[in-house]
Formats: C-alpha cells, sequence, structure tokens
C-alpha cells in the first residue's frame, strides 16, 4: 500500500534548479535512507512532502489519516518548559481525551437516566482507549525513551531555554519517538548523539514497524536501518532497493554504463558527421549523407556524467610550539555547577586527539576552557606562548545574514574577491552557495565556509567540536585525510569512531573525568 505518492515535483531558487520531475512513492514499512551530496535539495524534498514548502510544479499526495512526525535540522523549543513537559506533549490528544471523559463525570448527576447510559457508554469507550494506549504508564514511557537517548544523565525537570543546541535536538527526537506516528522523518538525527545514544536509536529504528524517511550521512548507522535508498543528485531522484552498500554498487554500475554508452555514442556520432561532411556536396552520394544527417538528427542524446565538485581540505601550518601547548593543574569545569572533578591533564605537541563521552558531560565546556573562551569553576589552564589556534564550533549562527563570500572576506579583507572564490569552490563549494546568506546554506554548505575559513589561517593547533555533523560522505573523507596530513596537534570532539580511530594517537573519555552519574 502507497502511503505518499510524489508525481512530476519541480522546484527551484532563482536560477538554480533543486529538483526536477521528481518522483517518489512510500510503502508501508518502508524504510528509507534519502541520501546525496550537500545541497542537492535533501531538506528541501523533506520540506515539501511536509507542507512547509509549495513546489513550483507537481503534486504530493498522503493516504487518508496518516501521522506524521517530522525532526528537522532547525526545530525550536519554547522557553519556560522543563524537558518533562514538553515530552508530555507527545501524548496531548489522551490529556484531552482524559479531560474530556471527567468533564463527562461531573454531568452525569444532572442528566436522566438515558443520557447517563449515553455517558456510560463514552466515558468506557475514552477509558478503554486510553489503557489501550498505555495513558497511565506515560511517564514510564517517557523514562525509557528518555533514558535511552540520554536525556535522563541532564534531568527531566531542566528548563529547555537552558539546554545546548544538541540536548535540545536529544529533547525533540524524543518527543518524536514518544509522540509513534504513522511515518517517521527524520533529518540527521544521529549528528548530537554519542555512540551509545546511536546505538539505542538505531536498534529502535531497526524493530520500527512504521515506515520512515532518512536522511544521515552516518553510514554505518544507514546500513543498519535502512531497506530502500532514494539518491538525489543534479536535481534527480533515483530509487534503488537495499541498504546503503547495495546501493553504492548499483550506483557505480549504473555510472559505468552510462560512460561506456556516452562514449560508444560519440564514436558513432563522429563517424556519421565525418561520413555527412565528405558526401553531402557529392551528388552521387548526397542521398546517403541525408540519410545519416536525418539518423543523427533523430539520436537521443546521451549526457556525460556530471562529476560533483569534490572539496580538497588542507590546513596551513604555523611554527612550532614548545613541547606542551596546554597544561591543565586541578582544572574544574563548568557553568552554574562543576561538570568535572580537578583534571590534571596536558596536550604535548604532535599530538591528535579524540574526546569521546556521552552528551551532556562539557565535551564542549571543556573546549572552550582549554582556549580560554570560558573561565574554568576552579584550577588553571596554563597555555603556551607560540599557540596559534584554530576553532572550529559544533553551533554556528542559524541566523547570520553574511553571505559565504562576505563570512570569509569579513575576517581576510586582505584577499581580493577571486581569492575568496577560489578558497571558497576549493571547498566544493560553487558560485551560487557562495553568493546565499550563511542562514539559507544547508547545515553541511556552512560547515564548508567555516572549514574554508579555518584554513586560510596559520594554525598550529587545530580544535574542532564534531566537524563531521552535517558533512557528506566525500567532504568528510576528505577532511580525514587533511588532518592525517597535518604535522600540528589536534584535540577533536567527535561521535564517529570510524573518522577518527585509525589516526588519533589517543582518545580522552569525559566519562571517567565527570561529577554526573553517567
Amino acid at each position: 500500500m502507497s502511503i505518499l505518492n510524489v508525481e512530476k515535483v519541480n522546484h527551484g531558487f532563482g536560477a538554480r534548479k533543486i529538483l526536477e520531475d521528481v518522483s517518489f512513492r512510500l510503502l508501508k514499512g518502508e524504510h528509507v535512507g534519502l541520501v546525496g551530496a550537500n545541497g542537492e535539495g535533501k531538506s528541501t524534498f523533506l520540506n515539501i512532502i511536509t507542507g512547509k514548502l509549495m513546489p513550483d510544479e507537481g503534486k504530493v499526495e498522503w493516504c487518508n489519516r496518516i501521522t506524521t512526525g517530522y525532526l528537522d535540522q532547525h526545530t525550536a523549543l519554547i522557553k519556560g518548559k522543563t524537558i518533562r513537559e514538553v515530552l508530555r506533549e507527545a501524548f496531548q490528544h489522551m490529556f484531552d481525551l482524559e479531560q474530556e471523559m471527567l468533564q463527562i463525570y461531573e454531568k452525569m448527576a444532572e442528566v436522566s437516566e438515558a443520557e447517563l447510559a449515553v455517558m456510560m457508554e463514552d466515558v468506557g469507550e475514552i477509558q478503554s482507549t486510553l489503557e489501550h494506549n498505555g495513558f497511565y504508564i506515560i511517564d514510564a514511557k517517557i523514562e525509557e525513551v528518555a533514558n535511552g537517548l540520554g536525556l535522563g544523565e541532564i534531568g527531566l525537570d531542566r528548563d529547555v531555554s537552558d539546554l545546548s543546541g544538541g540536548q535540545r535536538a536529544k529533547v525533540l527526537l524524543t518527543k518524536l519517538l514518544l509522540e509513534n506516528p504513522m511515518i517517521l522523518i527524520l533529518d540527521e538525527p544521529t549528528n548530537f548523539l554519542d555512540e551509545n545514544h546511536i546505538y539505542w536509536l538505531k536498534n529502535f529504528l531497526k524493530n520500527y514497524e512504521n515506515s520512515f524517511i532518512l536522511v544521515s550521512h552516518d553510514i554505518p548507522f544507514l546500513n543498519e536501518v535502512v531497506n530502500v535508498v532514494y539518491h538525489v543528485e543534479n536535481a534527480i531522484l533515483t530509487r534503488y532497493s537495499g541498504n546503503y552498500d547495495q546501493f553504492q554498487q548499483m550506483y557505480q554500475l549504473k555510472k559505468m554504463q552510462n560512460q561506456q554508452a556516452y562514449e560508444k555514442q560519440q564514436k558513432e556520432i563522429e563517424r556519421l558527421e565525418d561520413f555527412i561532411a565528405r558526401n553531402k556536396a557529392r551528388v552521387a552520394t548526397t542521398n546517403m549523407a541525408k540519410s545519416r544527417q536525418k539518423k543523427l538528427d533523430k539520436m537521443e542524446i546521451i549526457e556525460k556524467t556530471r562529476e560533483k565538485v569534490k572539496p580538497t581540505f588542507k590546513f596551513k601550518e604555523a611554527r612550532s610550539p614548545g613541547r606542551f601547548l596546554f597544561q591543565a593543574t586541578d582544572l574544574v569545569i563548568g557553568y552554574d555547577e562543576p561538570l568535572t572533578r580537578p583534571l590534571n591533564v596536558n596536550l604535548e605537541r604532535g599530538q591528535k586527539v579524540a574526546i569521546k563521552g556521552v552528551n551532556g558531560l562539557g565535551k564542549s565546556t571543556l573546549l572552550k576552557t582549554l582556549l580560554g573562551i570560558q573561565k574554568p569553576v576552579s584550577g588553571e589552564v596554563k597555555l603556551d606562548d607560540y599557540l596559534y589556534p584554530g576553532y572550529f564550533e559544533q553551533e554556528s549562527g542559524r541566523f547570520n545574514s553574511n553571505t559565504a563570500l562576505e563570512e570569509v572576506w569579513n575576517e581576510y579583507p586582505a584577499m581580493t574577491n577571486a581569492e575568496v572564490r577560489a578558497a571558497l569552490a576549493k571547498c566544493g563549494l560553487t558560485t551560487e552557495h557562495i553568493t546565499n546568506q550563511m542562514m539559507v546554506l544547508s547545515g553541511g554548505e556552512n560547515a564548508k565556509v567555516r572549514l574554508c575559513k579555518l584554513m586560510l589561517k596559520d594554525i598550529n593547533w587545530l580544535v574542532l567540536d564534531e566537524p563531521t555533523n552535517h558533512l557528506d560522505v566525500d567532504a568528510k573523507e576528505e577532511l580525514k585525510k587533511a588532518l592525517q596530513e597535518f604535522r600540528g596537534t589536534i584535540l577533536l570532539v567527535s561521535h564517529e569512531p570510524d573518522f577518527y580511530e585509525d589516526w588519533v594517537t589517543d582518545v580522552w573519555n569525559v566519562e571517567q573525568w565527570t561529577t554526573k552519574i553517567v
């Protein structure tokens, strides 16, 4: 049974085609992975099928009485509510039913016997619905899913306005899973989850009875949970059966076949054109030349496969610092309360260290404290005199109205327009991306602009907070290569062991330092 039908959808932004003649169907029980490079239109497609965006042409039809739950990259939370209150909103329809039942009970004393019988029947139906949907164990359900995604460690009575971007994303994801919609639509759900919680979500989705559409650049995660892949490239959407690895095999085969067909056709065109040129002027052979011309005119030209521009990352190295980049003595990090016991750690020149651990334990806070952006609760950090740090922050300003060009130029005003454009092009950004505002770029394009700014700076200490969030597969591979080749020192926060395991010299686990119960 088809749950969603998309037919001949077209959508563009200015002169740029984002989706062209796109068709899509979602069947009952399908676990769909929506994949493609940064900026190819994955989030645009999700916004169109959820009604947030009207397509220029085409139609989107959902089956009747469908319930959908959409987690996008920019959903907001209202200040003043606790995590628990937000999560209880997932069951609002049941609380409304309970309220209706209580109102019926209040009216029972004032009605006739016939009306009472109808009311009793109504109350019985509501009671049965509430029990069937687990209304009386809602709090236990909330605790189970919240703990699975790590919200228990933060505390369910915390105000949502006190949370980091990653923690807010967890709250929204938990609420969505509690709503248990018939269709889940998830845009990069693993970005703010650590290993344990990715593992929990992976098992949840593997066993999910309903359908879902998932956008993710986390390949091991995709491979485990999807059974259909839709690939968006050059504004075209193509369906493949199987997981991501199976899609890759079929995609490469299709590319190879297209290239062979293109080369064969080009040789045929060349042969025909040569024959026409040599024979059209001669009376004896002019009809044969005209016949070949007709054949050429009717030929359906095969387009050469357009290769995506792959980014190239390389970090400029500043002069070497002393032996220790920093030495932390009895360092306690935190905001209103300590997040760690006193730490005595140091980082030696040339080390490449990955920091891991569940969210909410202070990984980002640790980086900011070591860089001197934030004051420690107690203790001290002694920095080397010859440090040239480059810091990639996990969250960038969502309301940044600078264009990508202005963002880089403002930081490096001595560069020419052509030099800034060339630097951004190296990071895989086209002319269209460069002239767009930062806030309308996709998460991956935004990250590439910020990486571009880092690459123009002389650095001997790279400090990266979840740099792979939003980056597509090619960009991730290129970043990994650049970090392996960088001869300076690296401190990296990441939830992707596949990204760092084979090149870091050490792994620090903040779970061993925290004051919280993990």
